[in-house]
């Protein structure tokens, strides 16, 4: 098989990836190791900045997102038991959508799909080859068959755990990780949200986060500690522990319900330099993760895919090869300044377990000079809804 881009993941990168070089007249095949099934199961994060947005909506796949996303204007910060809103219109002129991630998948795979796209699910054994040359393939198994890919250039948008950033030359390839020593219980339940907009507390028990999916479906998110076990935390003990950590009004009239999931994720950031190896570039997870506070994981995975797309555009247009040399240094630049906003959040909103009394009044002062200055909260506002490509 021969193809001028092969794309390794079928997750939402590569899904945008592959639809923008499409309607950009360039072929591509996309390889994935799980099933369809598990992709679309995957539950994932909603709030989409608005170069997302703009981005879906130029590669033909926002109309559903319009139709049942929700745009959101603004968030709020509750912390000593008391909530204060942070107007991104007002502070920035630009809002954000809620819109699973799940959703997305499904809108691109339709897509893909309707434009006869050769998407292969199930592909066991990915191996990238002499991509440090000018023809590099990809074989693959399915069904039992070997198969193989020719292409010109390979773009891994695979995750954290895949064959892409695995492939690359390990002296070549440097690291930056942070773990954090918490994780964040999560549960989805099928209740109307608590609150318009998303909610982020500080509690001297820890973090809290009240967020949603639809009308209907909640996320809710209490920070706990890493060695906590799912089994141990009944709906009940959940529910009780999240009203603790908000505001009054909304421990009041939240409205709980069975579970429909419940998963502890834990918390890390971490990027890896650099994202190109001769015709293998890194695209999102792959290269960089990022702690959920800030909401930007896909939002960070997309703006590589608008470098790493317009950089291939160029190249199959007008021969200009400028933009591919420089997709690792575009990219890194905005996703330091994402890991440093999402840092920054996570800092500022948790419970740290060497934390001291001063710690906790910097938090709350850093909190205060936040919600009661111009300056402060357009600069969360600012960064939250997302900074230029």
């Amino acid at each position: 098989m021969r193809t001028q881009v092969a794309i390794i993941g079928a997750g939402p990168s590569g899904l945008l990836l592959s639809q923008i070089l499409h309607n950009a007249g360039i072929d591509s095949v996309v390889l994935e190791r799980k099933s369809l099934d598990y992709v679309l199961g995957r539950i994932r994060a909603g709030v989409l900045e608005q170069g997302l947005v703009d981005m879906l909506d130029a590669a033909g796949v926002g109309e559903r997102m319009h139709g049942e996303g929700f745009v959101h204007d603004g968030t709020e910060l509750c912390f000593d038991g008391t909530r204060h809103r942070i107007d991104f219109k007002a502070l920035t002129g630009k809002t954000v959508m809620v819109y699973g991630q799940t959703e997305v998948t499904r809108d691109l795979v339709d897509a893909r799909r309707a434009a006869d796209a050769q998407l292969v699910y199930e592909a066991e054994g990915v191996e990238l080859h002499d991509f440090d040359t000018t023809k590099p393939w990809v074989t693959y198994r399915k069904d039992g068959v070997e198969h193989r890919i020719d292409c010109d250039f390979i773009a891994g948008c695979d995750g954290y755990h895949g064959v892409s950033r695995a492939s690359a030359p390990q002296d070549s390839l440097k690291t930056f990780e942070r773990v954090y020593p918490f994780g964040w219980l999560g549960i989805l339940s099928e209740t109307p949200p608590v609150s318009d907009e998303l909610i982020y507390a500080r509690h001297e028990r820890g973090f809290a986060l009240c967020s949603m999916r639809s009308a209907m479906l909640s996320r809710y998110y209490v920070q706990v500690p890493l060695d906590d076990k799912v089994e141990a935390w009944s709906d009940a003990r959940f529910w009780d522990e999240l009203r603790r950590r908000i505001d009054d009004k909304a421990a009041d009239t939240i409205v709980t319900g069975p579970s429909i999931e419940k998963t502890i994720a834990p918390l890390r950031s971490f990027v890896a330099e650099p994202m190109k190896f001769g015709r293998m570039f890194l695209v999102g997870d792959a290269a960089h993760i990022v702690p959920p506070t800030g909401a930007k994981g896909l939002n960070l995975a997309a703006s590589d895919v608008h470098y790493l797309s317009s950089a291939l555009i160029a190249h199959y247009g007008s021969g200009e090869g400028e933009l591919i040399e420089r997709y690792s240094e575009n990219a890194l630049r905005r996703i330091w300044k994402a890991e440093r906003f999402s840092w920054w959040m996570t800092n500022l909103m948790h419970t740290f377990p060497e934390a001291s009394c001063f710690d906790a009044r910097m938090q709350v002062a850093e909190l205060d000079y936040v919600t009661s200055s111009r300056a402060g909260a357009a600069a969360l506002a600012e960064n939250y809804v997302g900074l230029p490509y």
